[in-house]
């Protein structure tokens, strides 16, 4: 019997907060060298989506190293007007969840600030039970431990979990514990998979 839903944000219910494509705009807006802002971005960005660090931190590494034109909140601004619902995915979910009485558990790469403007922006906690992202935890995808602390939360086993994910490797790692996975491409995709699994 299936209980519970684990459910990536980026990619999955929302467009990816942050990405390389999100990046080389920021640097068109903004005016800024491209392979410059993506070094260092590299250089500190597991450290800032871990929660180690702060947006704003992470931000004087990557931007505001020297003075610029524009402001910090200008920035901030621009990153997080990039979030866009996916089709058809958040509807998913919430007819999922009620039907079958599932537990919904977002397991998410996203930094503090990030992740708590999505989560308000979109409503995500009309339906998602627990958050279970990089930001909060201090943990990241791959890292198994971050899936066992999403199932002790959940206070499910591993086979009453599906997992709906876009990155084939985080797939892999979460079968290898024994959680089912799907591979998201699309809405109707993911509904059809779902079926097949008894969640109609």
């Amino acid at each position: 019997m299936i209980r519970a839903l684990f459910i990536d944000i980026g990619g999955v219910l929302l467009t990816d907060g942050w990405n390389r494509n999100a990046r080389h705009k920021a640097a068109e807006r903004f005016g800024l060298d491209y392979e410059d802002l993506d070094e260092r971005h590299h250089l500190t960005f597991d450290t800032y989506e871990e929660g180690k660090i702060t947006l704003d931190e992470y931000l004087r590494r990557m931007v505001f190293f020297t003075p610029r034109a524009f402001t910090p909140g200008e920035f901030k601004a621009f990153m997080f007007s990039g979030s866009a619902a996916l089709p058809g995915m958040i509807d998913l979910v919430k007819g999922l969840k009620g039907r079958h009485r599932l537990k919904a558990v977002v397991i998410s790469n996203e930094g503090r600030e990030l992740t708590e403007y999505r989560i308000g922006r979109f409503g995500l906690r009309e339906f998602v039970d627990f958050f279970i992202s990089s930001g909060f935890v201090h943990l990241r995808k791959p890292d198994p431990e971050i899936y066992s602390l999403a199932l002790d939360v959940a206070q499910v086993r591993p086979e009453e979990v599906v997992y709906v994910e876009d990155r084939p490797m985080f797939v892999q790692v979460a079968e290898g514990m024994g959680i089912r996975g799907i591979c998201h491409r699309s809405a109707e995709e993911t509904a059809v998979a779902l079926g097949a699994l008894g969640l109609a």
